[in-house]
């Protein structure tokens, strides 16, 4: 397995609300072997995973309608199995401890090495 390319299908939604980032990392991770969608807001990102189903998402903490804790609580009652990687610019410890304790997988952050997170991405997938 290629390190910087993921060799089975995975399907990840980036919801951030720095649309221009959410693109460029969407289009970084296909061109790794992902399949991404982008949501840029909390709020968003909720519709679409009414509509879709996805393993992975990659989640900003400070958006501006539904925050990043907010949409990770409604985002594990949805489907628990999600496995969900917090990458944000904003955090700190106390972020960090809250949203592992609401049930994040990881938590990333920026900037953060487009390696890192497909490493992420993998040990998220290894468990499921």
């Amino acid at each position: 397995m290629s390190p910087d390319k993921v060799d089975f299908p995975v399907r990840v939604l980036i919801v951030d609300d720095e649309a221009s980032y959410a693109k460029a990392l969407s289009k970084r991770l296909e061109v790794r072997g992902l399949n991404t969608a982008v949501a840029n807001s909390g709020r968003e990102a909720i519709q679409t995973l009414r509509k879709q189903d996805f393993e992975v998402i990659l989640l900003d903490l400070k958006m501006e309608d539904v925050d990043g804790l907010e949409t990770l609580k409604v985002c594990k009652i949805m489907d628990p199995r999600l496995k969900v990687i917090i990458l944000t610019g904003h955090g700190g410890e106390a972020e960090a401890k809250q949203s592992l304790k609401l049930g994040a997988f990881d938590y990333l952050v920026k900037p953060t090495e487009l390696d890192d997170i497909i490493k992420s991405i993998r040990r998220a997938m290894a468990g499921r």
